[in-house]
């Protein structure tokens, strides 16, 4: 079966079940999680853990390893655990610790400080445009979820300083965070394509931001136009400097430059990984092997946090009490958001453990379509039945090795950025990103859809017509 040699060259498992099944399997979970959420009421972990164990019992899966199962054979609980338990590990920690360094820069006044000079020097006209430049520039060396939570109050406080609608500002600042993540190298994204295909990363990276502009600046200020009307909700007040948090004292608040600095460090710590990667090839090599390490998302987000108890904390006025304080209740608020994330990560590797990606993935490769359409296609369809980019870049990639054999050095790269804008395509119920957005920002899920998942879908549609206009005329 094609599926399987698919399936033994990528990343992704074999089909455990036939294509009818496996598609009934995928959609009746989805459904029934939207059902439960919107009709039931159910809160999401619940709906997302139900959603999972659906898929799996209707694709074949048994529920617990027995003698009878294969050695290889994937079971539904262990899926479950493993897909909770690495996006715990993951996003989790980086969820936790951007959760205490945001408190921290809301308290000391820094996060204030931020988003005074932005509102002053740009006028409400242009301050979505600046917004977007600013998710652009923090998104560039960093996973989506690391620039979510560090952006978050300023996001916020953006939309009250200048009393503009959060959709407004939240939609452009996505916009260029969620560009980055899939179009851009250095990004770690976008630099794992280059690897898979054997691209050019130079090539790559200069086409990579003559698709990220456009295609930014339509997702970004553009569509935020629409989508603050049709959703309008108040701004989380999370973020709000509150006086007996912190130093009580607009005197002490940070300088705009440590601000700033302490910002952009984890920023800083992941480019300079990136950079590092490339610049040495030898994977022993001292230098790199530190690199690896605190460029890493959660040491550089561990570093900063670390370095922001200073900056922010003892450098606002706040004693080892009131930063300890701080940190204590970043934590409660985020408890039910990363359970949420967690939980979609379970039922993620379910659909993943199923072959659902793999299945989609042979249906695209059997029609006879352009290079950088079919790259597109497979990780679009990927990225929908699994819900990650990354997997979706991996696995596209992977199953594109055969087809670039032969392409030129342009044509390669513009493979690697088509493999990138379908990784975006429409992020919906078993995406973390999605439980993030709807949770950070206070959304129901269908206002989710409508802004955050229609974003991702214009992002993605927008870059892939980008990708085939330069591909026609170079």
């Amino acid at each position: 079966m094609i599926a399987r040699a698919l399936a033994a060259e990528s990343t992704l498992p074999a089909p455990i079940a036939s294509d009818a099944v496996l598609a009934v399997s995928a959609v009746a979970g989805i459904v029934v999680i939207v059902v439960l959420i919107l009709w039931l009421k159910v809160h999401p972990f619940i709906s997302l853990l139900l959603g999972a164990a659906l898929v799996g019992l209707i694709a074949g899966m048994p529920l617990v390893k027995t003698d009878a199962t294969p050695e290889n054979g994937k079971v539904l609980l262990d899926s479950i655990s493993k897909g909770f338990g690495d996006t715990m590990a993951s996003v989790g920690i980086l969820v936790a610790l951007g959760a205490i360094f945001a408190k921290l820069l809301a308290d000391s006044g820094g996060a204030d400080r931020l988003v005074a000079t932005i509102v002053d020097r740009a006028s409400r006209r242009t301050l979505p445009w600046a917004m977007a430049l600013v998710g652009a520039v923090i998104g560039l060396p960093m996973f989506f979820e690391i620039g979510l939570v560090l952006l978050m109050p300023v996001i916020c406080l953006v939309a009250k300083r200048a009393q503009m609608s959060l959709i407004s500002i939240a939609i452009p600042t996505l916009a260029g965070l969620s560009a980055m993540h899939g179009l851009v190298p250095p990004h770690p994204g976008p630099l794992l394509a280059v690897d898979y295909l054997k691209a050019d990363l130079g090539t790559t990276l200069m086409f990579g931001v003559i698709v990220a502009i456009p295609t930014t600046i339509l997702a970004g200020p553009l569509f935020g136009r629409v989508a603050a009307r049709w959703v309008d909700v108040p701004t989380p007040d999370r973020f709000d400097r509150r006086a007996d948090d912190a130093t009580g004292s607009t005197d002490k608040r940070p300088g705009f430059a440590v601000t700033l600095a302490t910002v952009l460090l984890p920023i800083v710590l992941m480019m300079a990984k990136a950079i590092v990667d490339v610049a040495i090839a030898d994977d022993t090599s001292p230098v790199r092997e530190t690199f690896d390490v605190i460029g890493s998302p959660i040491v550089a987000l561990l570093i900063a946090t670390l370095v922001a108890m200073f900056t922010f904390g003892v450098g606002s006025g706040m004693n080892a009490k009131q930063i300890s304080t701080a940190a204590e209740q970043s934590l409660p608020g985020i408890a039910g958001i990363v359970l949420i994330v967690a939980a979609g990560g379970a039922f993620k590797q379910v659909l993943v453990d199923t072959g659902i990606g793999t299945m989609l993935g042979e249906v695209a490769a059997k029609g006879s379509i352009p290079p950088v359409l079919l790259a597109w296609v497979l990780a679009m369809l990927i990225r929908v039945a699994a819900g990650s980019a990354t997997i979706a870049t991996i696995t596209a990639s992977t199953l594109m090795t055969g087809v670039v054999a032969d392409l030129g050095t342009t044509e390669t790269a513009l493979v690697v950025l088509a493999v990138g804008a379908g990784s975006l395509f429409f992020s919906h119920v078993n995406d973390a990103g999605f439980w993030l957005v709807k949770e950070f920002f206070g959304l129901s899920v269908p206002q989710t859809i409508k802004s955050w998942s229609l974003m991702e879908t214009v992002l993605s549609v927008g870059a892939l017509v980008v990708i085939l206009l330069i591909d026609l005329v170079v």
